[in-house]
């Protein structure tokens, strides 16, 4: 296989709303010598994925709420797992980031006197919330894209990333393959030596069969992973209602509407509704399902009388009842009236105030948000005559891997911009992913541009071992490289990655336990020790998925790691997940059972747990610290003047 090679000072993976903006800052700040690579400028799940209004967390800029910088940074580090500087940044960089965005074009809404108001969302004790539709990313990203094309930033398109180059702890480069040759053409790779690395590939998400994440965001974790790069927090994911067909999150007015829930067989028949086998207090009922918009994303401290039952519900309906679940806008639940004055008084007054008490589901949704009904239309689905089928699905790694206040990974000049970056905890409120994506790019940016005024710069590593060290790394690159062509088994890429998927989403998703956790992880060891001799050699148009699987495979590895030493740490059920008693697996779904397993309480609430891949055996090591405190600072003004010019070289 032909390999080219370039060198640049710096070079971003990704090309999502995290991958431009960092790219963006770097420029900004004078690091010219800057390229992106990216798989497919028009992938992933910035640009591929929403909500009924798709949430931005921010500072709170309206209004008489009080707020501020470290007001924010508490309430962030409260969610539990989290850094106190990363959270201290978040907050600090969140009006200078959100501004920026306003500045590119993004229409974040403001009153006629320019104030940008904000909403409550989940998790959240303010409002600190905002959105531009349920396209809020997409809208982001594009925006920045433009602004891209402005400042001629060199977009190297059709790149997947196969390897990340790192040599005693320090990145040197990428091995990517080509995937835009012609059918004649044989295929091609490209070597990029970089003094910096921004890594901005968003989640694994195509480790879960269950997901709401675009089909085109695959994630490239396994090579960070492979790398070197520990990971953080990977036991804290979201998993959310969503539709099927199209991908989307039914959070929000989807679920405020009190649409009907219905479950069938396989077929389509054996019609229920299966909400009412649970519920016998019709007000009870129709109250959670409202309650699923503000709390949307399953909440193992809302399954005992809380809105998280609703998730159960369906989780056992899907996953251990093997049938369909439906949302039904055209009909109210039990093919009733309501009577919207005996609904629990947050509905009641919340449905009242938007002028949407009347009707069926549909009218409703019509009312308060005509943009999430024409989002269906505009794929196909018309929610005035068709049902929506949903599953419990993936949404949102809060974990990821771990990196410093300045979004360094644990491999020096490796930075983790994005959802790919673990910098959030248990509990995070909706739309802190977008401002932490910004956030972080900033940060990633400013700490390279810092290092190169102190420091100067050196392509690929500079230094008198650097041609040692680039002819062992272009070695294991062409290695590396021809690895598709040593597999003599008989499993296809399809079969292998359907069943690895489903094995995640059953043993990885919001029902785990010990026994269940450990088999998979051995199956999936044993899969990557073997994987030529498992997987059949594929053509040169397979090639791309091939090495795609082995990285989520990978990846799969040091989740389930992570989440069977967080069973073997005594931890019980938070955030996304229920932690079952081993004498509590493989029983059918006894709601009752799910709601009274073991829960953490906040025990491990200020520990985070960090894992190491031992790339040479699939091993994992885990470690547990603590949470980094928010830091103390010193606000007199000449003290951080002083400071601020000394740190850029600044005089006078």
């Amino acid at each position: 296989m032909d390999m080219q090679e370039r060198t640049v000072d710096n070079l971003v993976i990704g090309s999502g709303a995290a991958g431009f903006a960092a790219a963006l800052r770097l420029l900004q700040l004078g690091e010219k010598d800057t390229v992106l690579a990216t798989e497919d400028v028009k992938a992933g799940t910035s640009r591929n994925t929403g909500s009924d209004k798709q949430t931005y967390y921010k500072l709170s800029l309206a209004g008489e709420e009080p707020d501020s910088v470290r007001r924010m940074a508490r309430d962030l580090f409260s969610c539990q797992c989290v850094d106190g500087d990363t959270a201290l940044v978040e907050a600090a960089l969140s009006a200078r980031s959100f501004f920026r965005l306003s500045e590119l074009g993004v229409p974040f809404p403001s009153t006629e006197y320019d104030e940008c108001m904000g909403y409550r969302t989940d998790h959240d004790a303010s409002c600190r919330a905002t959105s531009a539709g349920p396209y809020t990313s997409r809208m982001m990203t594009e925006a920045l894209e433009k602004e891209a094309g402005r400042q001629s930033l060199e977009i190297l398109d059709r790149r997947q990333l196969l390897k990340l180059l790192t040599a005693d702890g320090r990145v040197y480069g990428a091995l990517f393959l080509l995937t835009d040759r012609k059918e004649s053409e044989e295929p091609r790779a490209e070597l990029i030596w970089a003094d910096n690395v921004i890594l901005a590939t968003g989640a694994p998400a195509g480790m879960y069969k269950d997901s709401v994440y675009p089909t085109s965001q695959i994630g490239a974790s396994g090579a960070a992973f492979e790398a070197g790069a520990a990971g953080k927090n990977l036991t804290e994911w979201q998993f959310g209602l969503a539709s099927k067909s199209p991908r989307w999150n039914v959070s929000g007015t989807y679920m405020q509407v009190l649409p009907r829930f219905v479950s069938t067989d396989e077929n389509g028949g054996d019609e229920r509704e299966f909400l009412s086998d649970f519920y016998k207090d019709r007000r009870k009922e129709l109250g959670n399902i409202f309650l699923k918009g503000y709390q949307w994303p399953f909440d193992a401290e809302k399954v005992s009388g809380g809105s998280s039952v609703i998730d159960l519900l369906v989780y056992r309906e899907t996953v251990i009842r093997k049938r369909r679940v439906f949302l039904d806008f055209t009909e109210n639940p039990g093919k009733q009236d309501i009577d919207f004055k005996d609904l629990p008084e947050e509905a009641s007054q919340y449905l009242e105030r938007a002028g949407a008490a009347f009707g069926k589901p549909i009218d409703r949704l019509e009312k308060m948000n005509h943009p999430a009904a024409a989002f269906y239309l505009e794929h196909g689905v018309d929610l005035h005559t068709r049902r929506l089928e949903i599953a419990l699905c993936a949404q949102h790694n809060n974990g990821g891997l771990s990196g410093s206040a300045d979004w360094e990974t644990s491999v020096h000049h490796l930075f983790a911009v994005g959802e790919v970056n673990g910098s959030h905890g248990v509990t995070r409120p909706g739309g802190t992913a977008l401002n932490a994506g910004q956030c972080g790019a900033l940060r990633a940016a400013e700490c390279i541009r810092l290092r190169h005024l102190h420091e100067g710069t050196a392509a690929a590593g500079g230094g008198k071992d650097c041609k040692a060290i680039q002819k062992q790394l272009r070695q294991q690159a062409l290695d590396f490289l021809m690895l598709p062509l040593h597999c003599s088994g008989a499993h296809s890429v399809a079969e292998v990655w359907k069943e690895a998927s489903e094995r995640m989403s059953r043993c990885g998703g919001i029902i785990r336990g010990e026994n269940g956790l450990q088999q998979a992880l051995e199956k999936t060891q044993g899969l990557l020790r073997h994987f030529t001799d498992v997987s059949a050699k594929p053509d040169d148009w397979q090639t791309a998925a091939w090495f795609r699987l082995r990285d989520m495979l990978v990846s799969q590895c040091v989740y389930l790691s992570a989440m069977l030493d967080y069973c073997r740490h005594g931890a019980g059920a938070r955030g996304s997940a229920l932690y079952l008693n081993a004498d509590d697996e493989g029983k059918t779904g006894d709601i009752m059972e799910w709601q009274h397993c073991r829960t953490d309480h906040g025990a491990h609430g200020g520990l985070i747990q960090e894992v190491i891949l031992n790339a040479d055996n699939f091993t994992a090591d885990c470690t547990w610290r603590p949470a980094r405190p928010i830091p103390e600072t010193d606000y007199f003004f000449e003290n951080q003047w002083r400071a601020y010019r000394e740190r850029w070289n600044q005089n006078g």
